[in-house]
């Protein structure tokens, strides 16, 4: 048997193991027909990102089940890639070829999509190896990419099936424009905020006469686009005027006043201006009323040539101030007033967006929603925590179409051709090889545009497996079974994944080659888990302008990987936010530290049996049996009950905190301790043989249920508590199963009655400062005849335990004695001899006097009404805290100086 180091060291394991499994395939799925698989396909990363501490609890999750269900026999696919994440990788790429003098328009469009895959090769696999520093057991052989050749196939697949059904289809419309990154965005990628602004009141003379109406807008520079005022049919104040036409100012355009169920008679004036290319409602004001649609708007957002000419080639909020301030000097600005509302910004670079008209293509949604909805509701799939259910269904009842068009280069290129001659259009992966259908032309061009990022990643639990090809691994592992992501991208990402499935996954052969029918066949996964946002200790959302937002890899440096995913899982609670530090990860330190020292205690006393070797099996060696061992194999089997049951329903913070409890307070603290007295005794050494190798039998057991949430120190303690051949791995060991026979309650009610006595003992001999090197004596008065007769049995454990000489039952306490009671049990501790009366008095009543002290002037805050009004709740509720304890405290020297009396 090897040894184990004084103190374990996380840089000598971790990348010494990680290598080891990778070396001998552990990771690595195949199609097996003798086991149940089970799968998840990674959230796949963006190919800018690196490791952040949302993407350590999010794959901590996820290796956690994937190791769980590795080790109890399954056929665990964990499947990998990333995300060409179209905006912002050619941001970076634009950025780097600025900084050379270059624009990607002067490099043209083919060089510069390869400075964009050179980018990707050399920098796009940096979180890749991320996730490997943190353990993640992932099949690197099988790693995908977004736009790999496989995944591009899907691609265009699906977008010239739903184009040839009539899903998809290309047309006029308001979209979330960026006129920074010259792209469309969908209504999901818009972060709104509440910013504070103006409310315009602008005069509209009538056409025939000196009179005129008052709109009230946030955004006077699209006045230059209006096609109408509108006001509601409803509005008492202003039907005699529907018909009329007044003039624009500034443009001197003739528009006419209409009226429209959207109006609010409550906003402004109750008359709005019109403006049907620059705002998502007037757009459908103006459908429902054939209105002129008129964009003065570029790209960037600069007036273009449809403004006059003194507006043209400004910027839009430059342009805002000028058309204000030429208003006023025609006097036609009634009153400005402050308002609030709120401002859509791009979700990559912060930019307001523009509400902008042009020719996008689109996905209709409604009918690819409907069955998505009703795996849901019905339970086939099932959220975790189920209240985003009700957010997912609110959403998918109202959805619009999926704009998928935007105007990059870095991306999948629309599949779309254009005859050259008539402008047909044909829907195809490759250039059409026959001539035009409409005209006989034989030359086309392509779509210019690419897909919208998540176009791509909606496909990924069946294309990462090779759809649209049939195939062993895609029969075999698909559907997948267990999706982590964030709730940011319920609609992102697990709606439209949804969709995609029970749209297109249906035509996947089951392993046996039916045909697959249900719901639970088809959809991309059984369960999906919303992991916690991660927040600082003061609650704020991490970010690195707030510089709140530790490097995960630091962290591992410092702490170690098992380490980090330990304590971000013990912090987790499900459907709860996580309040991380740097700090907090001791938690998983120190524990780490525990199960090694633990480790060391048995191979230290390993050494002073005879011939002893502790050969790994899973069969129990049940000789020579005491209350300790009988409690801790009930423990065993019902911690691996909880443990199993936690996990099988998600509860993943609470399997870490069975774990915790079991192996630091009952293995570590307790059953350890309670064999020292057999092992340090007069047993036999047979005895003292069966006693350290149940307590090694119930150690690997521990070993393998930690090893999920901590693979690497586990790992290195299970290799070395036994002789291990080459290429025997604890993640490939079997997971322990629960053995009813041995929980025993009752067992467990005798052992803990032991545990808080001893408590109790401990308690009293603290409290009262009694020399760790005194023995005392213990009198107990028991109302249980079954109590006294298991401290009689076990009465050498409670000596060893609480550093007693004599275990006395008596019926009368004792002067000058401590006392407690547990369970109607009384328990007294003479002090006369074992400390100094006297002075111990004298040292409490101080104490007590100090704590009053404090007491008063806490009292003193606490009944001022100016400190309770004015001072902060958390100080106010601090200071109460405070008097709590005091009051506690108080109340338990003054017991004890009541003892010494």
């Amino acid at each position: 048997m090897a040894k184990l180091e004084k103190v374990y060291n996380p840089k000598e394991t971790e990348d010494k193991w990680y290598n080891y499994w990778e070396k001998h395939k552990f990771f690595h799925a195949k199609a097996n027909p003798n086991k149940k698989p089970y799968t998840i396909v990674i959230p796949p990363p963006n190919i800018t990102g690196i490791l952040t501490m949302g993407h350590v609890l999010n794959n901590t999750i996820q290796d956690v089940f994937i190791r769980w269900k590795r080790m109890q026999g399954y056929e665990t696919l964990w499947m990998p890639g990333t995300d060409h994440a179209g905006i912002a990788t050619q941001n970076v790429v634009e950025k780097a070829l600025l900084k050379e003098g270059i624009t990607r328009h002067q490099l043209g469009r083919e060089k510069f999509l390869e400075r964009v895959w050179k980018w990707k090769e050399e920098y796009g696999g940096t979180i890749i190896k991320q996730l490997k520093k943190l353990g993640a057991s992932c099949d690197w052989e099988r790693e995908r990419f977004t736009m790999d050749e496989g995944l591009s196939e899907a691609v265009q697949e699906v977008f010239i099936r739903l184009y040839n059904k009539g899903l998809i289809y290309k047309g006029k419309y308001i979209v979330n424009w960026c006129p920074k990154d010259h792209t469309a965005i969908s209504d999901d990628e818009v972060n709104h905020t509440e910013q504070n602004g103006h409310l315009w009141y602008i005069k509209y003379p009538f056409i025939d006469s000196k009179d005129f109406v008052t709109v009230a807008t946030t955004r006077p520079e699209t006045m230059l686009g209006d096609t109408a005022v509108a006001v509601n049919p409803n509005d008492e104040r202003y039907k005699h005027l529907i018909g009329r036409y007044v003039i624009l100012p500034l443009v001197e355009r003739k528009i006419p006043i209409i009226a429209d169920e959207f109006v609010d008679p409550a906003f402004g004036t109750g008359m709005v201006k019109v403006t049907p290319a620059h705002d998502p409602n007037d757009y459908w004001i103006g459908i429902r009323h054939n209105l002129e649609q008129i964009n003065i708007f570029d790209i960037s957002a600069n007036l273009n040539d449809n403004a006059p000419i003194k507006y043209r080639g400004k910027d839009r909020f430059e342009v805002r101030m000028e058309v204000v301030r030429d208003l006023e000097s025609l006097g036609l600005i009634e009153k400005i007033e402050p308002h609030t509302h709120a401002v859509g910004r791009c979700y990559r670079c912060n930019t307001i967006i523009e509400p902008y008209l042009s020719d996008q293509w689109f996905i209709k949604m409604k009918p690819l929603a409907e069955p998505a909805l009703s795996v849901v509701l019905n339970g086939t799939i099932k959220f975790h925590p189920d209240r985003w259910v009700k957010v997912y269904e609110h959403w998918m009842t109202n959805i619009r179409d999926w704009c998928i068009s935007r105007q990059l280069w870095w991306g999948h290129r629309i599949p779309v051709w254009y005859c050259d001659n008539c402008n047909e259009i044909i829907a195809s992966k490759k250039e059409p090889v026959q001539p035009c259908p409409k005209c006989g032309n034989k030359t086309f061009h392509q779509d210019e545009d690419v897909l919208d990022t998540w176009a791509s990643s909606w496909l990924w639990p069946f294309s990462t497996l090779g759809w649209p090809n049939d195939n062993e691994d895609l029969r075999y592992f698909y559907p997948t079974d267990t999706l982590v992501t964030g709730p940011d991208i319920i609609f992102f990402w697990v709606a439209r994944m949804i969709m995609a499935a029970m749209e297109f996954a249906g035509e996947i052969p089951l392993p046996n080659g039916s045909k697959r029918t249900k719901d639970e066949e088809i959809v991309p996964f059984k369960n999906v888990y919303f992991t916690s946002i991660i927040r600082d200790a003061q609650g704020r959302k991490m970010s690195k302008s707030l510089g709140n937002s530790p490097d995960p890899l630091d962290v591992i440096e410092e702490y170690g990987a098992d380490a980090l995913r330990f304590t971000i899982l013990y912090l987790a609670p499900l459907g709860q936010d996580v309040l991380y530090s740097n700090e907090k990860c001791e938690i998983g330190r120190n524990f780490a530290n525990k199960i090694w020292n633990a480790g060391r205690f048995l191979l230290m006393n390993a050494e002073q049996i005879p011939n002893f070797v502790y050969k790994s099996s899973e069969i129990l060696n049940d000789k020579d049996l005491d209350l300790s061992d009988k409690w801790i194999l009930s423990k065993l089997n019902s911690t691996i009950s909880e443990l199993n049951d936690s996990l099988e329903n998600f509860y993943i913070n609470n399997a870490s905190k069975i774990l915790y409890d079991f192996i630091w307070h009952d293995y570590c603290d307790w059953y350890l301790e309670m064999i020292k007295s057999r092992l340090y005794g007069i047993e036999k050494n047979s005895v003292k043989t069966n006693v350290l190798e149940r307590a090694f039998y119930i150690y690997e057991q521990i070993l393998k249920m930690l090893h999920p949430f901590m693979p690497f120190v586990t790992e290195e303690i299970w290799q070395n508590i036994a002789d291990r051949k080459p290429g025997e791995s604890i993640m490939v060991s079997k997971f322990p199963e629960c053995a009813n026979q041995w929980i025993n309650k009752d067992i467990e009610r005798d052992a803990s009655f032991m545990q808080n006595v001893v408590n109790a003992i401990r308690t009293i001999r603290g409290e009262l400062n009694v020399p760790l090197n005194k023995e005392i004596t213990i009198l107990m008065n028991f109302h249980k005849v079954e109590d006294e007769k298991l401290i009689k049995n076990y009465e050498i454990y409670l000596k060893r335990l609480t550093k007693a000489s004599e275990v006395v039952v008596t019926n009368q306490r004792p002067k000058h004695s401590a006392s407690s009671v547990v369970d109607n049990t009384e328990i007294y501790i003479p002090l006369e001899g074992i400390i100094d009366l006297e002075t111990e008095k004298n040292r409490i009543q101080k104490e007590i006097d100090r704590i009053n002290s404090m007491l008063q002037g806490i009292e003193k805050k606490l009944s001022n009404p100016n400190f309770i009004e004015k001072a902060p709740q958390e100080i106010v509720e601090s200071e109460k805290k405070k008097r709590e304890n005091f009051n506690l405290t108080l109340s338990k020297l003054r017991k004890n100086l009541e003892y010494l009396s």
